[in-house]
């Protein structure tokens, strides 16, 4: 997946329900489900040329509302943040095993990493 893709397929999951149901819908399937805009265009029953006209006009909605709002983007910085406690806490967990066992501290270890795991399946 490109770059590009990444981040509009991104997009739609944060402003993509404020498209028009079919600039959703096309640039769903665009870049979420990798159909060509000939499948879309027998989906929708309409042409080639409206299904890259929608996702297109798609494409300039979705990144204006992320130059405004910037919702993807402190999200990727959230997750970064997330895998840095991660790491953190493995190290920890190592330190711990390797010069002085403590559970008190396992299982700290243990609620971080239960916590990270769920922040990064939200």
């Amino acid at each position: 997946m490109s770059v590009k893709n990444f981040v509009v397929s991104g997009l739609l999951d944060f402003y993509g329900r404020m498209l028009t149901p079919k600039q959703y819908e096309a640039a769903r399937c665009y870049y979420d489900e990798d159909l060509s805009l000939s499948e879309i265009a027998i989906n929708q029953k309409i042409t080639r040329q409206g299904v890259r006209d929608a996702i297109k006009r798609a494409e300039v909605w979705l990144f204006r509302m992320e130059e405004k709002l910037e919702f993807f983007k402190k999200s990727q910085e959230n997750k970064k943040r997330v895998e840095t406690i991660r790491k953190k806490a493995e190290r920890i967990n190592f330190i711990n095993k390797t010069l002085s066992f403590s559970k008190e501290i396992q299982n700290c270890v243990q609620d971080i990493e239960e916590a990270v795991d769920r922040l990064l399946t939200y």
